[in-house]
């Protein structure tokens, strides 16, 4: 038995169809802008600081790069004397 002339059965899920087409092209665009920006949001690539974390001072900083074996002791030490922590 056919309803609207055999036209009712398939036109009343068209729409579900293009509302796919419609979703999976907002997708894609999405995935290509991130692909192509590295990802980065509105900051421009700077990196967040978590909240309640403080940023990190030079001095860590310099700490964790002499730990990994970064630096030489020699420029260990000249980087803390310009930072102004070395001995006077």
């Amino acid at each position: 038995m056919m309803w609207n002339n055999g036209m009712g059965s398939g036109m009343g899920w068209m729409w579900i169809f293009w509302l796919l087409v419609i979703l999976g092209t907002v997708v894609v665009t999405v995935v290509l802008a991130k692909a192509f920006t590295g990802g980065r949001g509105q900051t421009g690539g700077h990196e967040h600081v978590k909240t309640g974390e403080r940023p990190r001072q030079p001095r860590e900083i310099l700490d964790e790069r002499y730990a990994r074996g970064e630096l030489t002791t020699e420029e260990y030490r000249e980087r803390l004397h310009t930072l102004g922590e070395g001995r006077q």
